[in-house]
């Protein structure tokens, strides 16, 4: 068995936008206990990840978004906020549990003046990718590295006739 204490896990901050408006801090629970996030082996890579995540009062944790393949449960530690989802905002508090499918968009909002904290429990599928649809943008990951991605729709033959071959 492996074990570890989450105190004695590093705070690291994981996000932080320009302006501040997005910020979030984490203990990466599913690294300390060995997850390996590039490996295929389930083994080392985890069929889960566990982080705890802390957003200071008035910021949020991320913009508003879905994913195409990975589920998401949270669990609200202490603080207050608010979540956005397709159905419009609900308030939660500590206690609260609440879960988003593959292509549920949400949002995790810190509305009140202290941390708000909580467990994120996913399970990180390879080949998931991220919509944001505030700002129309992609986030994938292509040839190893995290790309962000924003365009006009295409259609599936543009440019293509013109291709030799």
């Amino acid at each position: 068995m492996n074990k570890v204490n989450v105190a004695d896990i590093p705070e690291l901050e994981t996000r932080r936008s320009p302006t501040g408006k997005f910020v979030e801090y984490g203990r990466m629970v599913s690294e300390a206990l060995g997850r390996e996030r590039t490996s295929f082996d389930l083994r080392t890579r985890h069929p889960f990840d566990v982080q705890i995540a802390r957003v200071p009062a008035r910021t949020a944790l991320c913009p508003y978004h879905s994913h195409t393949a990975q589920w998401e449960f949270y669990i609200i530690i202490s603080g207050d906020g608010t979540v956005r989802d397709e159905g419009g905002k609900t308030e939660v508090r500590a206690g609260d549990a609440f879960v988003f499918p593959p292509g549920e968009a949400h949002q995790i909002i810190n509305t009140g003046d202290a941390d708000l904290v909580f467990y994120i429990i996913a399970d990180n599928p390879v080949g998931d990718t991220c919509h944001y649809p505030d700002s129309g943008k992609f986030w994938l990951v292509f040839q190893g590295k995290d790309r962000v991605l924003k365009g006009e729709q295409a259609d599936y033959f543009d440019g293509e006739d013109e291709v030799a071959g």
